[in-house]
């Protein structure tokens, strides 16, 4: 609410009440009361706009610093691979051929220095030490190593016991990390501040004009909606500059709604403090307001779904009800933008915030129209979406396969919707496979095989493991792709230790990281050393997922570089017949019918589409277009129906030799006889006896001297991090992907690594690096 004019004005001319009406000044005169004349000087009504700005500049400031740090990293990473690219050259036109002449290495078979060199004398081999002035800034790594000290350790996870009575199942609620803390935490001292250190806090009656206090909460909240907006876009500059993915800073958005629904109640509470209602305030509201129901009713009106937004983004309430989160969440923040323009109604600067806030908003989807796989009119996609295929994997995992001319990085996501399981549902999946001329699809040269893998729980997961085990593998869905997004801000190309946790199904997170990791150490492109890979699962059919993956890792890497280890934390539950137990398939009639009409719509289209580019390509000859049309039906080959591992046998019997412990073999091929099945490092299914002893007892040291064998248990992640700390290159990743308890174990250990890097530690470490993946599947 503006100031408002005294009494002793009403007399003024009526082209003054146009001006008063605009809200943009009071004329102050001689005659007028002195409370009025000392409002004026203290904080004038005019010139309540700045107030606007201050949230402008504390966020630029906030963007120009982690632009600059992310140049930082981005730069010096780029340098230090073409440096060492640069050496990889330089070695391998000096070094001698692979012939007699060279020396191999007896335990690896592999030569580590090159002896005798083509030219010159033998050279004693030294390690080259990077230019600091080039590649790093001591002071600069010491201070981000300070703050990775404090911002990498997390806060402690609220267990939620269980409550049967209320049908409330155990619960881990894992608060944000420190940086997100410390930033909202400084936003929030930084608007309090800006609101009540100015002076003065209220007029000494309504009658000289709205709170002072009030008008800057209410600037301060208007100024931040663009920032809110572009923070919660999947497709926006603040990405682009930065690096940080979408997914990352819809933490800082959803805090930035809380702090503006905080300044929106700053700025509503003083006008009931001070009612317009008292000391005369309502007859000159009345004089100048016509029309109005309720004095206050546009500013409930914008307060109402703002509260609402605000609350039903709260973590318990998003989970419980995604999909009604999901379908109602844009459509009230449109209405809430439309209540503010209808509140501010262009006083001071506050619509050029709101027309910003427009702005960024159109901008942001119409960006994204190039991120839809089916509104590029070049490709076979378009309208019709891409053709995916449905596999079950072991643990009633769900593999999706799009063939797809899509490009992705390694790490990102898409946004996928199947209309033919469910129209209005649109889930994100992180893609596990890579986007390489190494993996081409089946289905054409300008083809790349999208692979997504989750574990379905509810919702829109569920329904599509009910189609797969209703209509079996050798039907085919359409699928519309909005992505790819996200991804990760550095290279592991650029450390020289990689270090990738994953539990459960968090592997998806890592796997297309890996293999691209693997394919640049092959063709010399990453100055990575040494890869430690630690999964954590429940039963050890969850291999299968990836097992293709993981031999060529195995087999494609140099000699020595990689080292996985699988730990095996659970057993699979057996039906009372010896055999898993299937998974439960409600019948859904109503549904299957109508979103199979809707499949086959699409199909149709694309159908239609192929038969006339056949009949184009065949020119008119019969024998060619039947070819063609035989290729066509062949376009993708349906995935393997999926195949379950026996049931274990009893691991051990008393019988003659009672303190022997008989270890049967246990056929994990899960292919043919001539397929050679591939070795985890797994000795043989365990029993509780063996599990409990596993540690000691049952150590697989054959498959330990290749860095590949299997355990049984949860990994001791501090004492694994503590081991592999005394190889670490000059800088290392961590790269983390499971549930909080081991997100939270990563996390300490890499926190307390950090003081030998600001500490001036061993080694000359410059960088020990964490990257974490939400848990969410």
């Amino acid at each position: 609410m503006p100031q408002l004019p005294c009494p002793v004005e009403r007399s003024l001319p009526a082209q003054n009440f146009h001006t008063l009406v605009e809200r943009v000044h009071i004329p102050v005169t001689s005659s007028s009361p002195e409370g009025l004349q000392a409002a004026s000087r203290q904080d004038p009504w005019s010139e309540s706009g700045k107030y606007a700005l201050g949230w402008v500049y504390f966020s630029i400031i906030l963007l120009v610093f982690t632009i600059a740090m992310h140049l930082y990293h981005w730069m010096s990473d780029r340098i230090r691979r073409a440096t060492y690219k640069e050496e990889v050259a330089k070695t391998s036109a000096t070094s001698s051929p692979d012939d007699d002449y060279e020396m191999a290495n007896m335990p690896t078979n592999n030569s580590t220095r090159m002896f005798f060199p083509r030219h010159g004398p033998i050279s004693q081999q030294h390690q080259q030490e990077e230019e600091e002035t080039f590649l790093s800034f001591t002071p600069l790594n010491r201070f981000v190593a300070l703050l990775r000290y404090f911002f990498y350790r997390p806060l402690p996870i609220l267990r939620v016991p269980p409550v049967r009575s209320l049908r409330i199942k155990k619960r881990e609620i894992s608060f944000p990390s420190p940086g997100v803390v410390f930033l909202v935490t400084v936003a929030l001292v930084f608007v309090s501040l800006y609101c009540f250190v100015p002076q003065p806090l209220y007029y000494a009656s309504i009658q000289f004009g709205s709170p002072p206090l009030a008008v800057r909460a209410g600037m301060l909240a208007v100024a931040m909606m663009p920032w809110i907006v572009a923070l919660s876009m999947k497709a926006n500059l603040i990405t682009l500059l930065t690096g940080i993915g979408h997914e990352r800073l819809n933490v800082l958005h959803r805090w930035g709604g809380y702090i503006c629904l905080f300044l929106s109640l700053i700025h509503t509470i003083p006008y009931y403090v001070t009612p317009v209602w008292d000391q005369g305030g309502l007859a000159l509201f009345k004089s100048l307001f016509r029309g109005q129901a309720y004095i206050y009713g546009t500013g409930i009106a914008a307060l109402v779904p703002l509260i609402f937004l605000c609350v039903h983004s709260l973590p318990v309430l998003r989970a419980w009800m995604y999909e009604l989160f999901v379908a109602l969440h844009v459509p009230v923040s449109i209405v809430f933008v439309g209540m503010l323009f209808w509140h501010c109604h262009n006083y001071l600067t506050s619509w050029n915030y709101l027309w910003a806030t427009v702005a960024i908003w159109l901008t942001s989807y119409l960006v994204r129209l190039c991120f839809l796989n089916w509104t590029n009119p070049w490709r076979m996609s378009w309208l019709i979406g891409e053709e995916a295929a449905l596999t079950i994997l072991p643990e009633n995992a769900v593999k999706v396969t799009i063939p797809s001319q899509v490009k992705w990085k390694p790490g990102q996501y898409v946004y996928l919707r199947m209309p033919g399981i469910s129209v209005f549902e649109n889930h994100p999946f992180t893609l596990a496979s890579l986007c390489s001329d190494d993996f081409p699809s089946e289905y054409g040269e300008q083809y790349r095989d999208m692979i997504l893998v989750f574990r379905p729980f509810g919702g829109f997961t569920r329904k599509v493991l009910n189609a797969a085990i209703d209509n079996g593998p050798n039907h085919t869905y359409r699928a519309f792709i909005d992505g790819p997004y996200g991804g990760m801000q550095r290279e592991l190309a650029s450390f020289d230790t990689v270090i990738l946790f994953a539990g459960g199904s968090g592997i998806t997170a890592i796997v297309s990281h890996l293999l691209d990791l693997i394919k640049k150490m092959r063709d010399s492109k990453a100055v990575t050393k040494q890869v430690h890979i630690v999964w954590a699962l429940k039963r050890p059919e969850t291999m299968e997922w990836f097992k293709e993956e993981l031999r060529i890792c195995r087999e494609y890497a140099p000699p020595e570089t990689v080292h996985c280890q699988f730990f095996v934390t659970g057993a699979k539950r057996i039906g009372p017949n010896g055999f898993p137990l299937p998974p439960p398939s409600p019948s859904r009639p109503v549904s299957d019918l109508v979103h199979g009409k809707i499949d086959r719509a699409f199909h149709g289209i694309a159908s239609k589409r192929n038969s006339a580019l056949i009949r184009d390509e065949a020119a008119g000859d019969p024998e060619k277009e039947r070819e063609l049309r035989r290729e066509n039906e062949d376009g993708i080959s349906a995935l393997p129906a999926p195949t379950f591992l026996p049931p274990p046998k009893k691991a051990h019997t008393r019988a003659n030799k009672p303190d022997k412990l008989t270890i049967p073999a246990v056929n994990t091929n899960l292919h043919n006889a001539n397929n050679k099945s591939f070795d985890f490092g797994f000795p043989s299914t365990p029993t509780m006896l063996q599990k409990n002893l596993m540690r000691f007892a049952f150590l697989p040291t054959a498959n330990k001297k290749t860095g590949w064998h299997t355990e049984y248990g949860r990994p001791d992640i501090p004492f694994m991090l503590k081991g592999m700390e005394r190889d670490f290159g000059k800088r290392t990743c961590v790269f983390v992907c499971g549930p909080p308890s081991m997100r939270v174990d990563v996390q300490k250990c890499v926190a307390s690594m950090q003081q030998k890097v600001w500490g001036g530690g061993e080694n000359g470490r410059q960088e020990v690096y964490l990257h974490t993946e939400n848990y969410a599947i």
